[in-house]
């Protein structure tokens, strides 16, 4: 029986040292932390910006072009990985480009775009899939995510790909914060908001290229959207913000690994459910703060009606 299977059955002891001597004992597990971890930072960052400016229908678009990625790449001999990225930056500059930017930007026509290139691209996904005649081993882990497969190889891509993208980031990370508080304003004072919107999307594909090899392709949002939102429900501080939804992000990425390596069921199933469950968290205890205040307005009001 497989190692792992014996864990699944033994589960976590009470000693978390000896738990995380056992989690990086071996190659494949040291191998998941360290590219969960890098898909975590960067998800973080740039997730953080997404909730921010109201695009996560374009996020979950993205995350799908990983299946027709994934078959297209197959179907011409290449990497599945190769694929994630090639679609999902192909559908950021196509969404980003028809979207339009600054006064011209309409968020309707680009929900409407969205939707469209989501519709055609899982469209494609099935053509491509019916026109390879190979088997495609192991499609479960293209949509829930598995850590079994992770090589030394796709962590140091992961890694150049992360450090690229949160290169670009820190280049535009003020002008494009300015434009997502306040898009009218910054056009007026010579943001180039139409650029800065189309260079977020492609980061955010290949944020989303790079998640969908922990979490599949149907699980992205796990590591993009709960973690950051998690840290807006926190605090509202920028800075604070970031850093925050970073912590949460490589936390819920650690913990998922560990639950999965320990009980042997989907990462991914585990990643989404510690995400859920630390927003669900922050909104009990946001509620819970914002209620005396609620209450001292309710009865400023009925005062002044008196």
């Amino acid at each position: 029986m497989p190692v792992t299977s014996l864990l699944a059955q033994a589960g976590p002891s009470l000693d978390p040292v000896s738990d995380l001597n056992q989690l990086t004992a071996y190659p494949f597990m040291v191998n998941a932390l360290e590219a969960g971890t890098i898909v975590a930072v960067m998800a973080g960052l740039i997730g953080w910006f997404m909730v921010l400016r109201k695009q996560t229908f374009a996020g979950h678009t993205l995350s799908l072009m990983a299946f027709p990625g994934a078959t297209g790449a197959l179907l011409i001999g290449l990497s599945a990985a190769a694929g994630y990225f090639v679609f999902s930056g192909l559908a950021a500059l196509l969404i980003g480009a028809s979207a339009g930017g600054g006064a011209h930007r309409d968020r309707g026509q680009e929900s409407a775009i969205t939707g469209s290139v989501q519709a055609f691209g899982l469209a494609c996904g099935f053509l491509f899939l019916s026109l390879y005649r190979g088997v495609l081993a192991n499609y479960e882990s293209l949509l829930f995510g598995s850590f079994l497969g992770i090589t030394r190889g796709q962590v140091l891509a992961l890694a150049v790909v992360a450090a690229a993208a949160l290169a670009l980031m820190a280049l535009i990370g003020r002008p494009l914060l300015f434009a997502s508080l306040d898009e009218g304003v910054a056009r007026a004072r010579g943001v180039p908001t139409r650029a800065l919107g189309l260079a977020f999307l492609v980061m955010l594909g290949l944020a989303v290229a790079e998640t969908a090899q922990i979490t599949g392709a149907l699980l992205v949002f796990a590591l993009l959207v709960a973690p950051p939102a998690t840290a807006q429900q926190i605090t509202s501080r920028v800075g604070a913000g970031l850093v925050l939804s970073v912590l949460l992000g490589v936390l819920t990425a650690w913990l998922g690994l560990a639950l999965a390596y320990f009980y042997g069921y989907p990462v991914g199933f585990y990643v989404t459910s510690v995400a859920f469950t630390m927003y669900v968290l922050a909104r009990i205890a946001r509620a819970a703060a914002d209620r005396p205040t609620r209450l001292r307005v309710r009865a400023g009001s009925a005062g002044a009606g008196a």
